[in-house]
């Protein structure tokens, strides 16, 4: 497993509607499976009335990457929302599209655009994290360096901590592992 990846930064719901059709989509960080299909279910339970509820799911630790289109046409719907995480490169996450329909038939291409684009916005309202390792270290610096010392902190992403002032200053500061 990589010491760094990206996740949701929160839960979100986004809505788009296209030829009179709604797609509520909400996204959800998860660690587990059971979270994502518990996460499924009280969706579907909400919406419960809608013609379809479409979701896709990406779990980090046991490598899961699971979808449904719900009624859809095979490969319109689960696998768009699947290829929106994996093109984002987000894991630990579930992102259910609810459809109520319009009246309007999308066709096939329609709908991947359809179900492609509220699983964007959706991840976009939840924003994405890079979860990584850090390393707390404490760095002594002579004066004249100590402004030298924080554009490196900040140069390697780091965030900067406490200052002790002695015969030289020791600064801690939170460093990306590696």
């Amino acid at each position: 497993m990589s010491d760094s990846y990206k996740t949701l930064a929160r839960e979100a719901c986004d809505e788009y509607i296209v030829k009179h059709s709604r797609f509520i989509g909400y996204a959800k960080p998860v660690k587990t499976e059971k979270e994502a299909i518990d996460y499924i279910n009280e969706i579907s339970k909400k919406h419960w009335d809608a013609k379809h509820n479409v979701y896709a799911y990406s779990i980090r630790e046991s490598g899961a990457k699971r979808y449904s289109d719900d009624g859809e046409p095979q490969g319109t719907a689960g696998m768009p929302v699947l290829n929106v995480i994996l093109q984002e490169e987000v894991t630990d996450c579930v992102v259910v599209v609810t459809r109520y329909f319009g009246g309007i038939k999308l066709g096939t291409g329609g709908l991947v655009r359809a179900y492609t684009q509220s699983a964007k916005d959706t991840l976009d309202a939840a924003g994405i994290s890079v979860v990584r390792r850090w390393q707390e270290v404490e760095l002594p610096c002579p004066y004249p360096l100590f402004e030298r010392m924080k554009l490196e902190i900040a140069a390697a992403h780091g965030v900067e901590g406490e200052h002790g002032y002695a015969d030289i200053v020791t600064v801690k500061a939170l460093l990306p592992e590696g």
